[in-house]
């Protein structure tokens, strides 16, 4: 047997069109019925005004008084009362002597019979209405009498059918239908305007699956690890949720405040305050680097800006000791062709017969390579800086550039605490020996001089090069993203020494900028560490450029945070 087929619920556009039009029916339908019953009972109200006037019109007419006079009223009254009859557009006018014998009638045969219907209270001179079923039918009639020198000689009876007043109300009831239909077809084609709108809003939708999206809506935006940030077209934060708030760190009910007054970073302030699309722009925020989309909402006019962000700071972490693992092949690369070469020497003066002189040279290079491990062990004996040092000297050998470890660095091992992560000491001194080399290259006598050594203030990490110095006007703008006096890559610039701003923060550091001894620029480093490691008191918390800094042009370059370890 088939099931009846259950009809599906109408979208909430049909719900209210429904609503409305059975509301605007119910509404004209309740009007036109109470029209209905207060015009009846008007229209009976004015019927026995009207037929009083006509009766009383009549009892006071001379002409009536002479006629009941005479022998025989009936041949005088007869044609006077039809034609008040006619005149006044009632029914009947009935005249009769105080015992209610007609002398008058619609109908002649009737004329000589007794009245049907009330005269005592005329008889006892009272004029009066009411509604009764007479040879005509039922009609709404006034009676009065009719005096003569004070005596009642006569009684006049005035009406009107009630089916000629219903005639008459039904007729103004049918035109109030009409226009009550023309309301009701007007309201329909409103409702339905208004209704197709909101069916194209919620795209025909019902109430229950509304709920559900928005439910859903609710449960995904929690359930993302993304930020969602919606703006509206006065970028106003019209939505945004839990990751959106982690990314961007900002707190309390923010929905409805402008992004001018987030307290964002300006690079990324303005790129939400700006209208064009962009797509996968890096910016840093205090302790992130992130990947933001934004995306205008438009149908006609400028509706909003959908703004996406993603995380991206260990995988920039990632990719700068990627960057920077190839910096160190390509130098393996160079020196196992010169260690090659140095082997075929050695190899060539065995065959010429000179072993002594291959040993002497073989031990010198030995002893080169060796020196400059002992030097760089000897003053930095903490591996993960060791290791660093030793790989970025060959890395800026190979440029041309001489790295040096001054004499007064010191760091024992062990000395750093657990809060101060391999992965942050590398990013820090790496970048800004990086920096060091691109600007102290190509210059005359090219050199960076690397300091790292732990005092009452913490650990110190300080790197000086030869290179242009840095410009006055760029001593703020040399730690943001993006900044950069040398043409960027396809990965853009400005990445280095934001990074190293962002990982000193984190650690409550401070980083400054002067200029060297050399006339290049200085960066220095102040890491507060434990009283348990021999530090004294932490460095101030805020990062900056000191006012008398130079920052040299050409400085940045893109982030390599370096990987632990290495040896030329």
């Amino acid at each position: 047997m088939r099931l009846p087929r259950v009809p599906r619920p109408r979208s909430l556009a049909g719900q209210l069109f429904a609503m409305q039009a059975v509301l605007v029916a119910v509404v004209v339908t309740g009007c036109a019925l109470f029209t209905y019953v207060s015009d009846r009972s008007q229209a009976e109200d004015a019927a026995g005004r009207q037929a009083m006037g006509v009766a009383r019109s009549v009892a006071d007419s001379p002409s009536v008084r002479e006629a009941i006079r005479t022998a025989d009223p009936t041949r005088t009254l007869q044609p006077y009362a039809v034609a008040v009859q006619r005149g006044a557009q009632v029914d009947f006018v009935t005249i009769m002597d105080p015992e209610g014998i007609r002398w008058t009638h619609p109908n002649e045969k009737l004329i000589g019979k007794h009245f049907l219907g009330h005269t005592d209270r005329a008889l006892l001179g009272e004029s009066f209405t009411e509604t009764y079923t007479g040879t005509l039918g039922e009609s709404v009639r006034a009676v009065t009498p009719i005096r003569d020198d004070g005596r009642i000689v006569g009684l006049v009876s005035a009406g009107i059918k009630v089916d000629e007043i219903s005639a008459r109300v039904e007729e103004q009831v049918r035109a109030l239908f009409g226009v009550a239909a023309a309301a009701l077809a007007l309201g329909a084609v409103g409702t339905y305007v208004v209704n197709a709108r909101l069916r194209r809003s919620t795209h025909g939708m019902n109430a229950a699956e509304l709920s559900r999206m928005h439910d859903y809506h609710e449960a995904a935006l929690h359930a993302v690890r993304e930020g969602l940030l919606m703006l509206d077209g006065q970028y106003r934060v019209a939505l945004i949720n839990d990751g959106g708030r982690e990314l961007l760190g900002v707190r309390g009910d923010v929905v409805g405040r402008s992004v001018a007054r987030l307290d964002l970073p300006a690079p990324l302030t303005g790129a939400l305050l700006s209208g064009e699309p962009r797509v996968d722009e890096v910016y840093l925020t205090a302790s992130r680097v992130l990947v933001v989309n934004t995306s205008p909402v438009s149908g006609g006019e400028r509706r909003g800006t959908v703004v996406t962000l993603r995380d991206v700071t260990e995988l920039q972490s990632l990719m700068g000791e990627l960057d920077s693992e190839r910096g160190f092949t390509t130098a393996l690369r160079s020196q196992a062709h010169e260690a090659a070469n140095r082997l075929h020497t050695v190899v060539s003066l065995i065959e010429l017969g000179r072993a002594e002189e291959a040993v002497d040279f073989a031990t010198a290079e030995l002893e080169l390579a060796q020196a400059l491990t002992d030097q760089v062990v000897a003053a930095v004996s903490e591996p993960v800086l060791a290791a660093l040092l030793l790989g970025k000297t060959a890395q800026a050998n190979e440029r041309g550039v001489e790295l040096v470890v001054s004499e007064d660095s010191s760091i024992d091992d062990g000395l750093l605490p657990e809060s101060l992560t391999a992965r942050d000491l590398v990013t820090v001194l790496g970048n800004l020996i990086d920096n060091a080399v691109d600007a102290a290259q190509g210059s005359a006598g090219a050199r960076v001089t690397v300091t790292a050594l732990a005092d009452a203030a913490g650990l110190v990490l300080r790197v000086s090069d030869t290179g242009a110095g840095v410009d006055p006007a760029h001593a703020e703008e040399v730690f943001r993203r993006g900044w950069s006096t040398k043409p960027a890559g396809p990965g853009g610039r400005g990445f280095g020494l934001a990074l190293v701003r962002q990982a000193v923060a984190r650690h409550d550091g401070a980083l400054t900028v002067t200029t060297a001894p050399g006339g290049g620029a200085s960066f220095e480093v102040r890491l507060p560490l434990p009283p348990s490691a021999g530090a004294g008191a932490g460095a101030g918390t805020e990062i900056h450029a000191a006012p008398e800094s130079e920052p040299e042009s050409g400085r940045e370059r893109e982030p390599e945070p370096t990987p632990h370890g290495g040896t030329p």
